[in-house]
């Protein structure tokens, strides 16, 4: 395993360039790092109202039951911040890389642990949310998901099919993932050349995870983070930095 500052050490970069260029399979895993960059923050400790709450308390079903008014009126907040953020450069060079494996009847898909949107907004199509879209709504009686960019959105917000309570379609603490979007996580892990994870923490499960599952099935595991993460020891190669930098250097 390589660790190395890529803005500092040209060959093993350079090395990497070209390995990315010749390859026809390719999956990424993004997190937080990629979006902070466009100056999307954590909410984990904000100005005003929120900063008496953690996200742990307001992101569960247990807090949407007993208050849903409060809980949408947390996301109503993040809604607001999050659209005056735009994707940056990282967010563009994989939609670009999307688009030249698209091309040359190669494979990709980008697994995101982001809620805010900007892949999608950036132009990033083969795109599995792992943890929901802040800009959709789900209906809490008959199930149905919708976009809905409202803002400030309506509290609460009502079906129109069947007037029951809408929810953000998020995945919250103690809910599981979409089997859909683990299908198609797997899928992608075990049948990719090289695995790019940038800018996540390698903390989350059950993200944590998928650096260690695309290795075992013979991938070339990159990391680029602002710094090592529980997931460094797994990879075959680490950078350190910021992915609208990192990524953009890589890819172009």
């Amino acid at each position: 395993m390589r660790i190395m500052a890529a803005m500092e050490v040209k060959q093993p970069f350079e090395e990497m360039r070209i390995r990315l260029a010749r390859t026809r399979a390719v999956t990424v895993l993004t997190g937080s790092g990629i979006s902070a960059d466009s100056g999307v923050p954590t909410f984990r400790g904000a100005d005003g109202l929120w900063n008496t709450f953690r996200a742990e308390d307001l992101a569960t079903p247990e807090a949407f039951a007993r208050d849903p008014h409060l809980v949408w009126e947390w996301y109503n907040w993040r809604r607001e911040l999050i659209a005056t953020k735009r994707p940056n450069a990282a967010h563009d060079a994989l939609v670009a890389l999307e688009r030249r494996l698209e091309s040359q009847t190669g494979r990709f898909r980008l697994i995101t642990q982001n809620v805010d949107g900007l892949h999608r907004a950036a132009g990033s199509r083969r795109v599995t949310e792992i943890h929901g879209n802040i800009w959709r709504v789900r209906c809490t009686g008959c199930g149905d998901i919708a976009d809905n960019h409202e803002i400030p959105i309506q509290i609460l917000p009502e079906c129109t099919r069947c007037h029951a309570v809408l929810r953000p379609h998020i995945v919250w603490f103690g809910e599981a993932l979409a089997e859909e979007d683990l299908r198609e996580t797997y899928e992608a892990l075990e049948s990719c050349e090289v695995f790019l994870v940038i800018g996540t923490s390698g903390m989350v499960y059950l993200a944590a995870s998928f650096a260690a599952v695309a290795k075992a099935a013979g991938a070339y595991v990159v990391e680029l983070n602002l710094e090592t993460t529980p997931s460094t020891h797994v990879v075959d190669c680490s950078f350190q930095g910021r992915a609208k930098d990192l990524v953009p250097a890589l890819l172009g």
